[in-house]
């Protein structure tokens, strides 16, 4: 969403673009006002009172946070920069990788391994 997006701007994309039935966890904009009018759970944290994740149930996983998207990027933009500047015809390739490597970084480490650095498969045979 757009900075000062308004009510009028966002109900119709949650309405077309979410499922009835989704729990919505934004942050605490008057933007948001009317999801639960429209059938959809909302949690909020509120960043004005430096609330950013949530732990409703005190399991220790913060079920209720709205910023997984910018940390996403994050970790896309400190993938990328070693390689100071990459072809716009190559990007989709980078971030395939970083896709990878993200999805799986508990799964098959040796493989993980050996898809980023240099003689990795060479290092990867050689661990026990």
């Amino acid at each position: 969403m757009c900075l000062g997006a308004r009510i009028d701007q966002i109900q119709p994309l949650i309405n077309d673009r979410t499922a009835p039935d989704c729990v919505m966890n934004t942050d605490e904009s008057n933007a948001y006002n009317r999801v639960v009018a429209s059938g959809r759970e909302h949690k909020t944290v509120c960043h004005s009172k430096k609330e950013f994740a949530r732990d409703e149930d005190g399991d220790g996983f913060c079920e209720v946070h709205c910023n997984s998207v910018e940390g996403l990027w994050t970790g896309v933009r400190n993938h990328l920069r070693p390689f100071r500047g990459v072809s716009k015809k190559y990007l989709a390739q980078y971030v395939a990788i970083f896709e990878n490597t993200f999805n799986y970084k508990t799964q098959w480490i040796e493989v993980i391994r050996a898809m980023v650095t240099p003689n990795g498969f060479l290092e990867a045979a050689k661990s026990p």
